[in-house]
C-alpha cells in the first residue's frame, strides 16, 4: 500500500486525498489538521448566511468517510509540531494543502488603530474560529468602511448589514450574533482603488446586497463613469459586462431613506487612517495617535491607460469607527518547506515540491500554497488533480522506501492525541445541542477548549462503550 500525508482539510486537501483513492486501489491517506474540525474555508471562511454554498460540507464528508480516508485532526505540522522531515519518516509521500493562512496589509499610517482590523479577523469572529481572540468589532460604530472590492468585501459588508432575523437561523456563534443584534452601524462604504470592470467580486455576491432588507445600495455614476469600460463594456468579459449592468441599474434609482445604506466607491486609493480628532482638513492633520480610528483618507485615483491607476492630488475623508481591509490573503512559511516569500507559496513543479531546484522526493503541494490565493472552491480540483497525476507517477520509486504500515500509533508515541472522526462527529452533535438549547439550529463551538471538551468526551465514551461490549458475549451465545 501507498502511504499518503495530506496535510489540510479544506477543499483542496479533500480533493487531493478523492483524487488519490479514485486513480490507485492500493492507496491509503491521512488527512491531517492543525483544528479538530475538518473542511477549512467552507467552515471558517464562507459567510454564514451563504447555506448553499456550506452545503458543500456534505461532498466533502462523503469524501473523509471513504474507508481509505482517515482525519486526524488537533495535528499540528512545523514549528511546534511534527516537524515535516518526521512526515516523511511516517509516509510515503506528504501533500500540503495548507492555504494561504495570512492577509495582506495596506501598509498606510494608522493602519493599527483600534478600531481597525482585517477582514480575516472579522470572518473568523463571526465564523468561530478558534484561534480568534477578537471582538467588539462593531461596539460604538455607526460607520464602517470595507476597503476592497471582491467577494470577501462583499462578505463582511453583507453581515454587517443583516438584521438578527436573518442571521439567527445560522450556525454563527452566540456571542457575535448577540453584538451584531446591538449593532448601531448603518452606514458602509465599501471601496475600490481601481473600477467596476476591475473588481473581483461575482454577480451574484453582488446582486445579493440589493436584496438586503430595509437597506438600500448606493452608487455614484460620476465614479463609474471614470472607467471607460463602464461606457462601454462591451470589450469586458461576461461576469464583469454582468457586474456593470448591476451597477448601472442601482446608479440609476434614486435614494429611497432605508434605515441603512451600502454605498459603492470607486477609484478612491487608502493613503491615512485617521483617529476622531484628525479629521480635519489635509493640511491641519495631526499624525494618528493611540485613539480609536475616526476616518479614513483616501486619494482619488484615475486610469493610468495600462490597467492600473495613478494618484491625482485630491483627498477625501470618509468617517468611520470599523475598517476592514479586505485586500486579498498570503501563504505564510511552514518550517522544515522551502518557501518563495515573493509569490507566498512553495517553490514546485507540477505540485513537486522544489529544494535547490529540484524535485524533492515524497513532498507535494496543492491549493493555495501551490498556486497563491486565486479561484474559487472548485479551482481546487484540477489543481488537486495535477499534483496527484504527478505523485502517482513517482509511486513506484516512493514506495521502495520502508514506513510503518500505519503512522497513528507513532504519532501518538510522539505525543500527539489526534482527533479521529468520531472526534468530530462529537463535535458536531455537542453544536447541535448548543443551537437546540438557544432556540436556534446548529450554532457552532466558539474556542479551543470546548471544541476539545467535546471531542475527548466522545472519546471517552467509546473506550466505555467498547470496554463493555468486549465483556458481552455474542448474540447467538449464553452466558456460561
Amino acid at each position: 500500500m501507498l502511504n499518503v500525508a495530506v496535510v489540510g482539510s479544506g477543499p483542496s486537501g479533500v480533493y487531493t486525498a478523492q483524487s488519490l483513492v479514485q486513480q490507485d486501489p492500493e492507496v491509503r491517506v491521512d488527512v491531517l489538521d492543525r483544528l479538530p474540525c475538518p473542511y477549512g474555508l467552507v467552515r471558517y471562511g464562507v459567510a454564514p448566511d451563504h447555506e448553499k454554498i456550506k452545503s458543500l460540507q456534505n461532498n466533502l464528508r462523503a469524501v473523509l468517510e471513504h474507508e481509505r480516508i482517515r482525519f486526524l485532526g488537533g495535528v499540528e505540522v512545523g514549528a511546534g509540531g511534527v516537524p515535516p522531515a518526521r512526515l516523511r519518516e511516517l509516509y510515503h509521500a506528504v501533500v500540503y494543502c495548507v492555504g494561504a493562512a495570512t492577509d495582506r496589509h495596506l501598509g498606510i499610517p494608522g493602519e493599527e488603530l483600534p478600531g481597525s482590523w482585517s477582514a480575516t479577523d472579522f470572518v473568523s469572529w463571526y465564523s468561530a474560529h478558534p484561534d480568534s481572540v477578537a471582538d467588539g468589532f462593531v461596539l460604538g460604530a455607526r460607520t464602517a468602511v470595507v476597503i476592497g472590492v471582491g467577494n470577501v468585501a462583499v462578505d463582511v459588508t453583507r453581515i454587517l448589514a443583516r438584521g438578527v432575523t436573518e442571521l439567527s437561523p445560522t450556525d454563527m456563534p452566540q456571542a457575535a450574533l448577540t453584538a451584531l443584534a446591538a449593532s448601531q452601524v448603518t452606514e458602509i462604504h465599501m471601496v475600490g482603488r481601481r473600477g467596476p470592470s476591475q473588481a473581483r467580486f461575482t454577480t451574484k455576491e453582488l446582486r445579493e446586497l440589493g436584496t438586503l432588507p430595509d437597506t438600500e445600495v448606493i452608487v455614484d455614476e460620476e465614479e463609474l463613469a471614470l472607467d471607460p469600460a463602464y461606457l462601454d463594456p462591451s470589450g469586458l468579459p461576461a461576469a464583469q459586462r454582468r457586474n456593470i449592468e448591476v451597477l448601472r441599474t442601482w446608479a440609476g434609482t434614486p435614494p429611497r431613506g432605508a434605515p441603512r445604506r451600502i454605498r459603492l466607491r470607486f477609484f478612491l486609493r487608502p493613503v491615512e487612517l485617521l483617529t476622531a480628532e484628525g479629521t480635519c482638513p489635509l493640511e491641519l492633520s495631526p499624525e494618528p495617535g493611540e485613539g480609536r480610528v475616526g476616518a479614513v483618507r483616501f486619494e482619488r485615483t484615475i486610469p493610468d491607460g495600462t490597467g492600473g491607476v495613478e494618484g491625482t492630488g485630491r483627498y477625501e475623508d470618509v468617517e468611520a469607527q470599523l475598517v476592514l481591509r479586505s485586500v486579498g490573503y498570503r501563504g505564510v512559511p511552514l518550517e522544515g518547506l522551502p518557501f518563495d516569500a515573493k509569490s507566498g507559496t512553495v517553490p514546485h513543479s507540477s505540485g513537486r515540491v522544489l529544494r535547490d531546484g529540484a524535485a524533492s522526493p515524497g513532498e507535494y503541494v496543492a491549493g493555495w500554497i501551490k498556486r497563491g490565493p486565486t479561484g474559487v472552491i472548485g479551482t481546487n480540483r484540477p489543481c488537486a488533480k495535477e499534483t496527484v497525476a504527478s505523485l502517482l507517477e513517482d509511486a513506484s520509486g516512493l514506495m521502495g522506501r520502508m514506513v510503518p504500515e500505519d503512522a497513528l500509533p507513532l504519532l501518538r508515541a510522539d505525543g500527539l492525541t489526534p482527533v479521529e472522526w468520531p472526534g468530530w462527529l462529537a463535535i458536531e452533535r455537542a453544536e447541535a445541542e448548543l443551537g437546540l438549547s438557544l432556540g436556534r439550529t446548529v450554532v457552532k463551538l466558539p474556542d479551543w477548549q470546548s471544541l476539545m471538551a467535546a471531542a475527548r468526551y466522545d472519546a471517552a465514551a467509546m473506550t466505555v462503550a467498547q470496554h463493555d461490549a468486549q465483556r458481552q458475549p455474542p448474540r447467538n451465545q449464553q452466558p456460561v
